[in-house]
């Protein structure tokens, strides 16, 4: 049985896929590992590839989804991006992408699509 973070967790990639395939994105990978680094959603949209880190709470108590991305994490998707682009060279852009999702129990789920992330 799943711990309850990562049905969570899981939950809100379900969604965030769903919200991507709604805007015509590819999806080309959920989860895909490289070693110790995780990309959560590598998707395609015309020319660029994008990798879409998806952060998913249940309450605000504690600050937004988005806030609780921290350095190390964006250095290991940096990391992991460079080397899922050296295997599929055939994108000429990459852009990083933040999907930040609030599961608040009782209410509608909320997805802020944050596109072009620099860090």
């Amino acid at each position: 049985m799943l711990s309850q973070n990562i049905q969570i967790g899981k939950q809100g990639e379900t969604l965030a896929a769903k919200y991507l395939l709604g805007l015509e994105y590819n999806i080309l990978d959920i989860n895909w590992r490289h070693h110790h680094w995780e990309i959560d959603i590598i998707a395609a949209f015309g020319n660029t590839l994008h990798f879409v880190e998806v952060k998913t709470r249940t309450s605000l108590q504690f600050g937004h989804p988005e806030q609780h991305i921290s350095e190390k994490k964006m250095r290991h998707l940096k990391n992991a991006a460079c080397h899922y682009h050296y295997l599929h060279p055939n994108f000429k852009n990459i852009q990083f992408d933040v999907m930040a999702i609030n599961l608040e129990p009782g209410k509608d789920p909320t997805l802020y699509f944050i596109e072009d992330v620099y860090f």
